[in-house]
């Protein structure tokens, strides 16, 4: 499951048991990406804070099917087949089309991301891309070019902080040797109107 320690449902006490029953999934399943958190639980309540804020929150205005499908780029340029899995099922769960969804990944593969996005959307994804692999090159023009592409400032920093984000937990996950072993693929806390439910569905 990964290279160091995790606690399981079954073992957990305390803390670190109230924790998990926040974001158990059926049957008391715990993604191995939460699991991994187990020697040190205050991390999970950080990592799962930022996970409902950036990803599964009403107060976001970019759909989140586009933020899913950043998050699936972000993971293949970081070989992160672990996030790639479980966010490739969510993106093509919340687009409904699995024809369309297969393309996408075609896209993301090729590294042919324009033919499958619009314009505004696509530069959106450099951006991503940009931030992931040449940090050191962004420049307020990278800024304002989405602004002219027609994104809102609030959403440059939605862009910026699911970016961000899968940054961070590509790291843990590929840095830890975390892998699918038991996990349910595509599980996520939903209600997006209510912050502190974490509950994986």
């Amino acid at each position: 499951m990964s290279w160091i320690k995790t606690i399981s449902y079954q073992d957990a006490n305390g803390f670190l048991k109230r924790i998990y029953d926040r974001v158990k999934g059926p049957n008391n399943n715990v993604d191995n990406v939460l699991l991994i958190h187990s020697l040190r639980p205050h991390t999970l309540t950080g990592h799962m804070t930022l996970y409902k804020s950036v990803l599964h929150n009403s107060n976001n205005t970019l759909p989140k099917w586009y933020l899913e499908a950043i998050g699936v780029y972000i993971s293949y340029l970081n070989n992160c087949d672990y996030c790639v899995a479980h966010h490739f099922a969510g993106f093509t769960r919340l687009i409904e089309d699995d024809e369309k969804a297969g393309l996408y990944m075609e896209a993301v593969k090729n590294d042919a991301l324009d033919a499958f996005f619009d314009t505004q959307y696509y530069e959106g994804v450099k951006y991503a891309k940009q931030i992931t692999v040449a940090l050191d090159s962004v420049s307020k023009e990278d800024i304002n070019a989405l602004l002219s592409a027609g994104f809102s400032e609030g959403e440059i920093l939605e862009i910026n902080q699911v970016t961000s984000y899968f940054n961070y937990v590509n790291r843990m996950v590929v840095g830890l040797g975390v892998n699918t072993e038991g996990d349910i693929i595509g599980l996520s806390p939903n209600d997006s109107d209510d912050p502190k439910n974490w509950a994986h569905q």
